[in-house]
């Protein structure tokens, strides 16, 4: 079923809801996307949204001004809802493995422009003989294959001075698939501790993709994309020279892990869970509510390396934040709000019913859990109800 929205008929309170409840202020969602595409025309490079983060198409048309361009999936589900949706330009950016050919050819025989990464020559191997067809313009036309890239040593791709870059590309010149391009991730800019860091992350990741396609060239390879990007590093680049495109997803609701690295503020956060109290234990100076792990995920953002927001930090019903108290632990349906000191004495003194919002650690986490945003208008009020989906 498409990710569609359900307008409802009535403007809801807040306390209409059953809790919890998944709440998206619009308009903080529209200044991050802003703030986004203002930096992205500031650097002059193009941005492909990864709608990973909110896996709906109401948040998307918002990203794109409306528009369906390029954007970035992460799984071959997103890529069938969005192109159900009338997205045409779509990046699949996970290696590919040869049991999801099949779904790559009905998406590509769609007409979809899908995007897809190698970064071995047995997997180039694979997909060109898969795909060979597409030298001789069949179905697998609108195939884009993209060499990844690894900047950072965190996780998928190939050195930038690899050997295997251009052994990748010859295996699939060979078979007639061009490379597109490269693509990497840096997402050690997830650990980065300051602004100069940041800066300096973002460098290196533009410089690693660069390095790879000036390489790729070189060899006569066109691969005229050069795909870079996170929302920390898209943010906090000073400039992009080389740079065809920049993927990133979370910076559309920002959370706390972004709060931390100084990417947002607390404040930006456009995703909230709605809950309830639901019992008190005042010799442990506890709070239980009825979000759990099952609403909030058990993500603990930058536990350990920056401030610890235990499994997310608390804020009264209006989205006020309530100074240090945060979701100290979580079983599956109960959640335990305490001060972060552990002293009894400052427990909340709040009445069984009361509302609180939890700020999520990592917004793709906590949105996973979910069947639907409750999108809260400026007043406050619940004006719409967008269906989100999951899967694979």
């Amino acid at each position: 079923m498409r990710c569609t929205a359900l307008q409802l008929i009535d403007t809801m309170q807040l306390s209409e809801l059953e809790t919890p409840a998944l709440l998206l202020d619009q308009a903080l969602l529209r200044s991050n996307i802003d703030r986004m595409r203002a930096r992205m025309t500031q650097l002059d490079v193009a941005l492909r949204p990864h709608v990973k983060t909110a896996k709906c198409v109401e948040v998307a048309l918002l990203d794109d001004g409306g528009a369906r361009g390029p954007i970035t999936v992460s799984t071959l589900r997103e890529a069938d809802q969005f192109a159900a949706a009338g997205w045409r330009d779509i990046t699949y950016a996970v290696g590919v493995s040869a049991n999801k050919f099949a779904h790559l050819r009905r998406l590509l025989q769609a007409g979809v422009q899908l995007g897809v990464l190698v970064d071995s020559v047995d997997g180039a191997g694979a997909l060109a003989d898969a795909f060979s067809d597409i030298a001789q313009g069949g179905a697998s036309a609108g195939l884009r294959v993209h060499i990844e890239i690894d900047t950072d040593g965190q996780r998928a791709g190939l050195a930038p001075g690899s050997p295997a870059v251009l052994e990748v590309a010859e295996r699939l010149r060979r078979a007639g698939l061009a490379v597109a391009g490269v693509l990497t991730h840096c997402g050690a800019s997830y650990h980065c501790h300051g602004d100069t860091a940041l800066r300096a992350m973002a460098e290196q990741e533009r410089a690693g993709a660069v390095a790879a396609v000036e390489r790729l060239r070189a060899a006569g390879h066109a691969a005229p994309v050069v795909s870079v990007g996170s929302t920390p590093t898209a943010l906090f680049a000073e400039s992009l020279p080389g740079v065809t495109e920049v993927r990133a997803g979370v910076y559309v609701f920002m959370d706390l892990v972004m709060a931390a690295l100084g990417v947002c503020r607390a404040e930006d956060i456009a995703l909230s869970v709605l809950t309830a109290v639901i019992g008190r234990r005042a010799d442990k100076g506890w709070l239980l509510i009825d979000a759990g792990w099952m609403a909030l995920s058990r993500d603990r953002g930058g536990a350990g390396e920056f401030i610890d927001q235990g499994l997310g930090l608390v804020c009264d019903a209006a989205g006020r934040m309530l100074d240090d108290y945060i979701v100290i632990a979580a079983n599956q349906e109960h959640g335990i709000v305490a001060h972060r000191s552990g002293d009894p004495a400052l427990a909340l003194d709040l009445p069984v019913g009361s509302l609180l919002r939890i700020l999520p650690n990592h917004a793709c986490a906590t949105a996973a859990q979910h069947e639907a945003y409750a999108v809260l208008d400026a007043q406050g009020a619940v004006g719409a109800r967008w269906l989100r989906f999951g899967g694979w």
